[in-house]
């Protein structure tokens, strides 16, 4: 027997899978910025041994 009336959990699903979508991007972000902070302090530590020596 088909069901009747309007699908079951569409809407929800769509919503989840977006906020998961945005919190994916946020997380991969702020991993992109932690790694280049660290790239500068790298570069700016390497650059101040050179010019000590």
């Amino acid at each position: 027997m088909a069901k009747k009336g309007q699908e079951k959990n569409t809407k929800n699903k769509a919503k989840h899978s977006k906020l998961m979508a945005r919190k994916k991007n946020k997380l991969a972000q702020k991993k992109l910025a932690h790694k280049e902070r660290l790239k500068a302090i790298v570069a700016k530590q390497k650059q101040q041994e050179q010019s000590d020596a």
